[in-house]
């Protein structure tokens, strides 16, 4: 009898098992179900939009849609880099994303590690303000610097784009002092012991390890100044100093015949394919970025 019972405990056992792995695997198959749909929702406008750079005209307006171009028209991308200088806006461009990138990390690093390593009187309030003018959005702003600009002749060029990020820039200071504040104290102490500057505690400690908060800042400046439209749109006028979001509105102007809709698409694709490059290459360093600290076990 103990037997049966036993037996009889056990088939329970093995029901309840089975019972939690059927719920696991359910669980699981419909996160990823839900992850696969909200994933290709995201990517049907790049999809249209490679779609239809591979389209004729008439093959645009067709209803129902057409997905998988038939046949398929590369010409589009020969005649938008010919009919418009694309090298001289992509010169254009990387001046601007290099120059200001450059300019976010000097001037970051040396503020961000001010606000976390040396203590001196005000700088949490100093901070506290520093951070505080995140909150105003660049609409407000943009009159303003345009008439100081204006003043000191910088319009037409890239200098109100670029040396205003030499002097730092309160969300990458933010960043980076909070990535700083997770290095141990008792490696800057150490190195001062050692008879250590600050600016060598910053140079020998701090930077080595904060590889990934500075390749993130770095990417972030470069991919927000390589789509910036509204900056180079206020302060740059002449087509020749055009970077290619500015060239990519020229476009509507040079291609007229019914909006002209796959050569706008297949330029969109040029410049928005570096971007998904430089993202698919640097995955890793924007998750370790986000989540290491400041020492690697």
């Amino acid at each position: 009898m103990p037997l049966v019972r036993c037996g009889y405990r056990g088939g329970e056992q093995s029901s309840a098992v089975k019972n939690v792995r059927v719920s696991r695997f359910l669980t699981r198959f419909v996160f990823y179900l839900v992850i696969a749909i909200l994933g290709l929702a995201f990517a049907l406008p790049l999809l249209w939009m490679i779609s239809t750079s591979l389209k004729t005209d008439p093959q645009v307006y067709r209803i129902p849609p057409i997905w998988i171009p038939n046949p398929m028209r590369v010409q589009n991308y020969v005649d938008v880099l010919t009919r418009r200088p694309f090298g001289l806006w992509f010169v254009n461009t990387m001046r601007y994303c290099l120059g200001s990138t450059i300019g976010v990390l000097v001037s970051s690093v040396l503020v961000a590690y001010s606000f976390s390593r040396i203590r001196w009187w005000g700088r949490d309030v100093l901070f506290f303000l520093c951070v505080s003018t995140m909150m105003l959005p660049f609409q407000v702003q943009m009159i303003p610097l345009y008439l100081i600009f204006r003043k000191l002749g910088w319009t037409n060029s890239y200098k109100p784009l670029i040396v205003p990020y030499f002097f730092g820039n309160p969300y990458y200071i933010f960043l980076l002092r909070q990535f700083f504040m997770t290095i141990p104290q008792e490696l800057c102490d150490a190195a001062r012991i050692d008879g250590c500057s600050e600016l060598g505690i910053l140079r020998w400690v701090i930077l080595p390890l904060s590889k990934p908060a500075l390749a993130v800042v770095a990417l972030f400046r470069f991919m927000y100044a390589w789509s910036d439209f509204l900056g180079p749109l206020i302060f740059i006028n002449q087509e020749a100093l055009y970077p290619l979001s500015l060239g990519l509105q020229s476009l509507r102007t040079t291609f007229t015949e019914a909006l002209a809709w796959p050569y706008l698409m297949a330029a969109s694709t040029i410049i928005v394919a570096p971007l998904i490059i430089i993202f698919f290459l640097t995955q890793r360093t924007f998750v370790e970025g986000i989540t290491l600290t400041g020492i690697r076990a």
